[in-house]
Formats: structure tokens, C-alpha cells, sequence
């Protein structure tokens, strides 16, 4: 049976189920370890005092021990001198003090025992927070790790080498149309211009037939 209650929320027998659902591993590891910490030191507080305790109880061991031999050789005494009555007496105490001695024994022993298991506890605290810190610079270092890389997938999204080709298709259809509106509008100049020669000729073949035809009109008149 335990010598102290735990005060824990997270124990080593639910931390890896908690750590499997957790989005913040780490926090979670914090929160044990401070908890563990916290429990640390009121097992070693409670383990001061049950040293201090175990001390006294073996004090009161000894004394009644020194205190019953000290009886048993004042009775010795006594008889040799004669004094039966007070052998008895003496010996009347030294029957207290063994009786003493045996419950005193009893409380030490059951001292004793739950000192080593507080002892026993502790150990097993230290130790479990030493592997979980551990564990904790590991986790740290793998969120530290994931945090980066979202950092750069956000850097580097939009510029990915697979958009490159989408964007000298649009960067080829652009000019394509630049292009096809340049030849659209020289070839309006080119028809325009050709309307222009056309229409010229074709003043210029008529102005020569009204010349033509007045330089016959005189030729007429003369020969009248």
C-alpha cells in the first residue's frame, strides 16, 4: 500500500494513450513533468519526516533497551545484598521497559518498512522523470522539426517548378494573341493601302480617257 496518495493527473500508465490524442505533445509532457516534480518533493518531504520518526522510535528502542539491562543488573544487586524487595521492584521496571522494547519494536519495524517504500517510490519517481524529460527533448525536437517544415510548405507554396508550365502556357497565349493582333492590323493597313493604289489606277485610267476624249472633241472641232 502506498505511503502517499498520488497527486498526478498523467502517470506514466496513461501518458502514451494521452500523447497518441494529443495535438501538443509536448505541453502535455510539460504538464506531467511538473506534476511529477511537485510530487517529488512532497514525497520527500514526507520521507524526511518519516526518517525523523523512525529516528525516535529507535531512540525510545534503545533507551528502554539500556534502561531494562540496567534493572535486570540493580535487581542482581539487590538480592546479593539481600534486599529482596527491592530486586523486585527493580525487576518490576524491567518487565515495563521489555514491554516497551516490544511495542516500540513493532512501531519501528512498521516504520522502517514504509520508509523503505517511500524510499522505493521516490526512486521510481525520479526515474520516471528523467525517461519522460527524455522523451520530452525528443518530442520537442520532432514538433520543432514539423513546425519548420510547415513554415517552409507555406514559403513554397505557389512557387512550385510544376506551376512553371502553366505559366508559360498563359505567358505563350498572351504574345500568340499580341502577335495575331499585330498581323490583324497589318493587314488592314495592307488591304487599306492596296484599296488606295486600286482606287488611284483607277482614277488615273479615268482622267486619261476624259483627256482622251476631249483631245479627240478638239480634233473634230478643227476639222470642221
Amino acid at each position: 500500500m502506498s505511503v502517499f496518495r498520488r497527486v498526478r493527473d498523467i502517470t506514466v500508465a496513461n501518458l502514451n494513450e494521452r500523447l497518441e490524442q494529443s495535438q501538443d505533445p509536448v505541453r502535455l509532457i510539460d504538464q506531467f513533468l511538473i506534476e511529477t516534480r511537485q510530487e517529488i518533493a512532497e514525497a520527500e518531504k514526507l520521507h524526511q519526516h518519516y526518517a525523523g520518526h523512525t529516528k525516535q522510535l529507535k531512540q525510545q528502542v534503545d533507551q528502554a533497551k539500556v534502561m531494562r539491562d540496567k534493572r535486570e543488573e540493580q535487581a542482581l544487586l539487590a538480592l546479593k545484598a539481600g534486599e529482596e524487595h527491592l530486586a523486585k521492584m527493580a525487576l518490576q521496571e524491567k518487565l515495563l521497559y521489555e514491554e516497551k522494547i516490544e511495542q516500540y519494536s513493532g512501531l519501528y519495524a512498521q516504520s522502517q518498512e514504509s520508509l523503505q517504500e517511500l524510499e522505493n517510490q521516490l526512486h521510481e519517481l525520479k526515474t520516471e522523470y528523467q525517461v519522460v524529460y527524455s522523451k520530452r527533448q525528443y518530442y520537442y525536437a520532432r514538433m520543432e522539426t514539423l513546425r519548420l517544415q510547415q513554415r517552409m510548405n507555406q514559403r513554397m507554396s505557389g512557387y512550385g517548378t510544376q506551376d512553371v508550365p502553366k505559366m508559360f502556357n498563359r505567358l505563350e497565349d498572351r504574345v500568340s494573341d499580341m502577335e495575331w493582333e499585330a498581323r490583324s492590323l497589318r493587314d488592314l493597313r495592307k488591304v487599306g493601302q492596296d484599296f488606295v493604289n486600286q482606287a488611284g489606277s483607277m482614277v488615273q485610267s479615268t482622267l486619261e480617257q476624259e483627256l482622251s476624249r476631249l483631245k479627240q472633241k478638239l480634233n473634230n472641232k478643227g476639222e470642221e
